[in-house]
C-alpha cells in the first residue's frame, strides 16, 4: 500500500489547504531537531546518479529539481527540504516589509483537475527577519534561491526601492536571486515585467556594489515570468534581460486563466498545476528560441512525472521547479521524477542533462 496516496493525502486533503499546508509546515521544523530522522529520509528519498548533475553559475546541483518559490516563503526550513531530494531549493517570495498577504480563504484546491489556486499575496515576515533567520543557521547543502518581490503598500513607482532593499539585506546568503514580477496577487506586479528596463538596471548596479564591498562575485539573477504575457510583452521582456545580462529566466508564474478547468464559481488568484503544464512548456519554449541559448532557463507548472519534467528539459531549461505536483504527489515525487529522467536520457541517448536542453526546441 502507498501511505501518502491512501492514507496521509486524504488525511491532509480534509483541512483546509492552508491549514493542511501549516501542518506539514510545522513537520518540517520538527525535523530540524531530529538530524538522524532527516538522514533517514535523505537515504529513503535522495537519488543520486551522475547524469542528472550539473554545474551552472558556479553552483553544483546533483539534480535538476527543485522545490519552487512560494513553500517556504520566510527561508525557515530551507535546510530540511534536501532530505526529499531536491537537488535546490528556492525560498520566498521575500518583501522588504513583512506581510500577512490577503485576507483569506486564499488557498483552494482543484482535485479534479490536479491543480491549485492561491491568492496569498507574499505573505512572509519580511527582508529584515529573513536576514537574522539566515545569520542564525547554515547554509543549505544544495544551492539556495531566493525569490524577492515587492510589498504591497509600496507605490509601483518606488518598487525598485523594495528590491534593492531586499537583495541588499539578503545578498551574503543566497546562490542566486530571482526577481518576481509576475505573481498576479500583488496589485500592479505585473506592469513591471512590462518594462524591466529601470529595474533590472537598478539591481545590477545594486548588485556589483555589493559584490564589490564583500569582495565576492556578483549573484546569479533570474526574472520570472507571467505565462500570460503577450507575445511582444515576453519578446520586450526576453531582450531586457538579455540587455540588463541578467542569468536567466524562470517560466513560468501561476496563470490567471481558467482554460480548460471546471470551475463551480469564478476564483481569483493564480492557477498551477496540470493545466498549466503545456503553457508554461510552450512559454518556456519561446523564452529559449528568442534568448537563442543565451540565458539559463529554469521551468516550472504543472510537473508531476520525469515525463513532464524531461518535456521541460527538451524546450530549454536546464533546472525544473515543483510545488503543486509534489502537493499532490507526496514526499516521493521527486525521488520518481529524478529516476525517471535517469531512464529518459539514458533511452535517448543523452549521458547528461546538459546535453539533452533546448533539443525539443
Amino acid at each position: 500500500m502507498k501511505i501518502y496516496p491512501s492514507l496521509i493525502r486524504p488525511l491532509l486533503f480534509n483541512l483546509e489547504p492552508e491549514r493542511a499546508h501549516r501542518t506539514v509546515f510545522e513537520f518540517f521544523k520538527f525535523l530540524q531537531h531530529v538530524p538522524s530522522l532527516q538522514h533517514v529520509l535523505s537515504s529513503r528519498y535522495c537519488f543520486d546518479d551522475p547524469s542528472l548533475e550539473m554545474e551552472l553559475f558556479g553552483c553544483r546541483f546533483r539534480n535538476p529539481v527543485g522545490v519552487a518559490a512560494g513553500f517556504d516563503k520566510s527561508c525557515e526550513i530551507y535546510d530540511v527540504l534536501p532530505c526529499f531530494g531536491f537537488g535546490y531549493v528556492e525560498c520566498g517570495t521575500v518583501t522588504a516589509k513583512d506581510q500577512s498577504g490577503n485576507p483569506g480563504p486564499r488557498m483552494f484546491r482543484l482535485e479534479n483537475d490536479q491543480a491549485l489556486i492561491n491568492r496569498m499575496g507574499f505573505n512572509n515576515h519580511g527582508a529584515l527577519w529573513v536576514e537574522e533567520r539566515l545569520k542564525a543557521s547554515p547554509a543549505p547543502e544544495v544551492p539556495l534561491g531566493i525569490n524577492i518581490g515587492k510589498s504591497k503598500v509600496t507605490e509601483l513607482e518606488k518598487a525598485a526601492e523594495d528590491y534593492l532593499f531586499t537583495l541588499e539585506k539578503l545578498f551574503p546568503f543566497a546562490n542566486y536571486f530571482v526577481i518576481n514580477v509576475s505573481s498576479p496577487n500583488t496589485p500592479g506586479l505585473r506592469d513591471l515585467g512590462k518594462n524591466l528596463n529601470p529595474l533590472l538596471d537598478a539591481l545590477q548596479k545594486k548588485n556589483l556594489e555589493m559584490a564589490g564591498k564583500l569582495r565576492t562575485r556578483p549573484k546569479p539573477i533570474f526574472v520570472k515570468l507571467s505565462p500570460d504575457m503577450l507575445p511582444e510583452e515576453l519578446e520586450d521582456a526576453v531582450q531586457s534581460c538579455l540587455r540588463n545580462q541578467v542569468t536567466g529566466i524562470i517560466a513560468t508564474n501561476t496563470t490567471v486563466s481558467r482554460e480548460g478547468v471546471d470551475l463551480g464559481s469564478p476564483l481569483e488568484g493564480g492557477l498551477s498545476g496540470k493545466p498549466l503544464r503545456d503553457k508554461s512548456t510552450a512559454v518556456l519554449k519561446e523564452v529559449h528560441k528568442l534568448s537563442k541559448g543565451q540565458l539559463i532557463l529554469i521551468g516550472v507548472g504543472g510537473i508531476f512525472s520525469a515525463q513532464d519534467a524531461y518535456d521541460k528539459i527538451l524546450a530549454g531549461a536546464s533546472l525544473v521547479q515543483v510545488y503543486t505536483g509534489w502537493v499532490y504527489g507526496g514526499p516521493s515525487t521527486v525521488t520518481r521524477i529524478n529516476e525517471g529522467l535517469s531512464d529518459l536520457l539514458k533511452k535517448d541517448g543523452f549521458k547528461n542533462i546538459r546535453e539533452a536542453v533546448g533539443k525539443g526546441a
